[in-house]
């Protein structure tokens, strides 16, 4: 694993985490609690933020990392694209049947 893929895992983490946080401090009641949460998301803020500026740092140091960054982005989209076409055409296929079981009968 490169230093650019722990970076970003890393980052990755410490958002879901804050985001996590933030949405204990919504669901509780508990005014301490509230506090709580809200404190460590905010701290968790500053987290992300430095994890930010280093992976912007190592990609300025080191071209292939935002190189291979940048492929890797590239490719969650055609990824993300080819899944998001599938789930059109399924639903097609289905209104279709649907259409046609509803005329046969």
């Amino acid at each position: 694993m490169t230093t650019m893929s722990k970076l970003e895992q890393a980052l990755t983490s410490a958002k879901s985490l804050q985001s996590d946080l933030k949405a204990f401090s919504l669901d509780t009641e508990d005014k301490q609690a509230q506090q709580m949460f809200n404190q460590l998301s905010s701290n968790l803020e500053n987290t992300v933020q430095m994890l930010q500026s280093r992976k912007s740092y190592v990609e300025s140091e080191e071209p292939q990392y935002l190189q291979q960054s940048m492929g890797m982005q590239s490719q969650q989209q055609n990824t993300q694209n080819a899944q998001s076409k599938q789930s059109s055409s399924n639903k097609q296929s289905g209104l279709t049947n649907q259409i046609n079981n509803n005329t046969m009968k």
